[in-house]
């Protein structure tokens, strides 16, 4: 019995308070509304994510501060939900500071702040000052008067009276201070970096464009470090939400999905046979996001997509758009080998019986080879070695296919074989 006597004369003193406080014994006080409010009793607690919060009751009210980390600093309030005072009224309402006054209302009280100035040996000392609103925004709750209380103010160094309120020595009954806590220099610093990227991430990439996911996700990194930014740091006057807004959508603007579009015309046209595809197909891609980024008012670039072949009808490997040798954008009156057969329909276009899926061979550079050297390549040339014997007879076992004649037994077909 003795010692459970002993035990609550303990918590009496470390989670109460006289009427007067005289900063020897923890306290949690303030001006509420012009007239002195205390806790009785109060406590510090730690969440999971760092969050540290600091609980008052004078068994009929209740006064909660919330921090975003546990560091010494000025936390003021703004538009964030993570710095908050919550003072709950005995009929249960419900006043914040992350509530919005009501448009009637015609003052707009400053928000205030919570200064976090000493941790020592798990307790919390600082002040506190504020104005909340309740749900409707119509009726408010008011800590900021003179406190009766007289304290060095941690930004300018020069003693002066407390205004709102203080807390004194509150201990820690919940959680743990971490070892390397967050604090607004952190989040400012990650920012810095985030931004870096971002402005990074608009530039063109060794292949020549703007990487839009690449975009979307440095974007996006950078508004969720703006963001934890605010909610560390506060943002009374507004500029770090107005950042976070300038980022809209975090989507590639028109003249990034323009300039990708101009780079994606320019390798497509200049590209060999042997990459035809891959860059008729990203022309294809960057067409269409330009018109996702861009609209397309007048039908000009879907025009231009529906106008794109990156077809090879015959299945040769010789891709349409190069099968149109006199370059008059009609493919019907292209017929190399005079046989009545187009040539993007024809599958052995010199018509030398060697088919041209077997003749075209591609060099380092994707470019058809030209065996002999003559200019034609050759699934062109009706000679390909060269050797003044035409292709279709350098047939030896007249079987009607020149690939399987190899008169020397080298490997090499005659018919490529000087």
């Amino acid at each position: 019995m003795k010692k459970l006597i002993v035990l609550s004369l303990i918590l009496l003193s470390v989670f109460s308070c006289g009427d007067e406080v005289e900063f020897n014994t923890p306290a949690f006080q303030g001006s509420l509304d012009g007239t002195s409010w205390r806790a009785k009793a109060f406590s510090a607690s730690i969440d999971e994510n760092g969050f540290l919060t600091l609980f008052g009751t004078n068994n009929i009210e209740t006064l909660e501060l919330i921090i975003p980390t546990v560091a010494v600093g000025v936390y003021v309030f703004g538009d964030v939900n993570t710095i908050e005072a919550r003072f709950t009224t005995a009929d249960g309402t419900v006043f914040s500071t992350n509530n919005r006054p009501h448009p009637d209302v015609s003052i707009y009280p400053e928000y205030g702040e919570i200064r976090l100035n000493e941790i020592d040996n798990n307790r919390f000392t600082g002040t506190f000052r504020f104005t909340a609103f309740n749900a409707s925004g119509l009726q408010s709750v008011n800590f900021t008067g003179l406190t009766g209380e007289t304290g060095v103010d941690p930004v300018t160094g020069q003693n002066g009276p407390i205004y709102g309120g203080v807390f004194y020595k509150v201990p820690l009954i919940s959680g743990s201070i971490p070892a390397d806590p967050v604090t607004c220099v952190d989040t400012q610093m990650a920012s810095e970096a985030a931004e870096a990227s971002y402005v990074m991430a608009q530039q063109v990439g060794d292949d020549g464009f703007i990487d839009a996911t690449g975009f979307e996700t440095a974007c996006e990194a950078y508004r969720q470090a703006l963001m934890t930014q605010r909610d560390y740091c506060g943002d009374l006057d507004g500029s770090i939400q107005q950042m976070i807004d300038d980022l809209g959508a975090c989507q590639i603007s028109c003249e990034m999905a323009t300039t990708n579009r101009n780079e994606a015309e320019v390798q497509y046209n200049t590209a060999t046979m042997g990459e035809f595809d891959e860059k008729c197909a990203q022309y294809q891609l960057y067409l269409q996001e330009q018109i996702n980024y861009c609209g397309d008012e007048d039908g000009s670039i879907q025009a231009e997509i529906d106008g794109l072949d990156c077809g090879d009808d015959d299945g040769d490997g010789v891709p349409n758009v190069f099968e149109d040798f006199n370059g008059d954008g009609d493919l019907t009156n292209d017929d190399t080998d005079g046989d009545g057969v187009a040539n993007y329909l024809d599958n052995d276009d010199d018509g030398d019986n060697v088919p041209t899926s077997v003749e075209l061979q591609l060099d380092a550079d994707g470019n058809p080879t030209d065996t002999d050297g003559d200019g034609d390549a050759d699934y062109l040339d009706t000679d390909d070695d060269g050797d003044g014997i035409s292709t279709i007879n350098e047939d030896a076992n007249m079987d009607g296919d020149p690939t399987n004649d190899d008169t020397d037994g080298d490997g090499v077909p005659d018919y490529l074989q000087v």
